[in-house]
């Protein structure tokens, strides 16, 4: 993710075209999670799909390495993410099943995804300095592999297949607190998409080498996977919808930092905030669904977690954010923050509905 956006400018790709291709990812998951969401609560299965989805993401990135132009690397990028996307709502709910059977912690579970991120962000800054930008290429191709021999080895888990005549999703988007709540997520998750999309093109642009930069991306998970770490003892004193409430304030402070200066220093403290805006917003997301949510939907329900937070979301303001970066820069961070502040707003919104229904 980091190092994706240099592939992309040296393809010669401008800003805006940019930010419509990292945009399908999170559009094509909108779409596409919902459907192999709904088959694998009706078969009642996760890992058999979750292996054929990686199998096939893996086959397909392969053709990045014989694309150029805008709409070749577009068709592929959908391809791509038609498999990739569709499989992680279903390892979340797998994942979860295990939280409420086997009470481990999720916690410590999803901090080794932010471990690897770190490791995978490092090194790549370290061996991509100095060499073609298709190095990210093959590097990203090795990840693919270790997702594909993961995928052999997870717990074959069968599930209560849904068997009501209702569709799993119409019955969701009946919850007004599970609405809400995805509001909420969507608005916070949603203000990284100009630190996700440009931050690496910026900071190289103002002189940081590749090696720094991936320094303060990986900073920035640090701080996650301490949140994750301690998450069980989190969740003793606060609920999950207060959660995105506190990711929401951090992402205010954080993108007015990065919108206002380059001073390294203040860079530091506005990366560390990363715990919070998206691992705090993310936690309180995955256990208010496994709290609320019947596990008979719960691959419904973090697919349509993952289509409108982590896909239309992220997406429209992916896809806005090349349009405000290649006009105002680093000053595209200040939106963000405005995004940050109807979050805060729809989760205190979905407390109160929450708190109404309960009494």
């Amino acid at each position: 993710m980091p190092f994706w956006p240099i592939w992309l400018e040296d393809k010669g790709l401008r800003p805006t075209e940019i930010g419509f291709i990292l945009a399908a990812a999170p559009f094509v998951r909108a779409f596409t999670s919902p459907i192999v969401a709904h088959v694998a609560d009706r078969k009642g299965l996760r890992q058999p799909i979750i292996l054929f989805l990686a199998i096939v993401a893996l086959l397909s990135f392969t053709l990045f390495n014989w694309s150029s132009g805008f709409w070749l690397i577009l068709a592929i990028t959908v391809i791509f993410y038609t498999f990739l996307s569709s499989s992680q709502p279903l390892a979340e709910s797998l994942t979860m099943h295990a939280v409420r059977e086997k009470e481990v912690n999720y916690g410590k579970i999803r901090l080794w995804g932010s471990i690897t991120f770190i490791l995978g962000a490092v090194l790549a800054g370290n061996i991509l300095e100095g060499r073609s930008s298709d190095v990210v290429l093959f590097m990203t191709t090795v990840g693919l592999i270790f997702i594909v021999l993961a995928s052999f080895q997870l717990p074959k888990t069968h599930f209560t297949a849904s068997k009501t005549a209702e569709l799993p999703i119409l019955t969701l988007i009946q919850n007004k607190p599970f609405v809400l709540m995805l509001l909420a997520a969507a608005m916070v998750q949603s203000s990284h998409a100009v630190v996700y999309s440009f931050s690496t093109i910026h900071w190289k642009s103002i002189g940081f080498s590749e090696t720094l930069i991936g320094l303060l991306w990986a900073e920035g998970v640090i701080a996650e996977i301490i949140l994750f770490h301690y998450s069980s003892k989190v969740f003793k004193y606060i609920k999950p919808i207060f959660l995105i409430i506190i990711g929401g304030a951090a992402g205010v402070l954080r993108w007015i930092i990065l919108g206002s200066t380059d001073f390294l220093p203040f860079l530091i403290f506005a990366q560390a905030l990363h715990g919070l805006t998206f691992g705090a917003t993310h936690l309180g997301a995955i256990h208010f669904i496994s709290d609320t949510i019947p596990e008979r939907q719960s691959a419904t329900a973090q697919s349509l977690f993952s289509a409108l937070v982590m896909g239309i979301g992220i997406g429209s303001a992916t896809m806005l954010s090349g349009w405000v970066f290649s006009r105002f820069a680093s000053q595209a961070y200040f939106p963000m923050a405005l995004l940050c502040i109807f979050g805060i707003s729809f989760a205190l919104t979905t407390y109160l509905v929450s708190k109404r229904q309960r009494e």
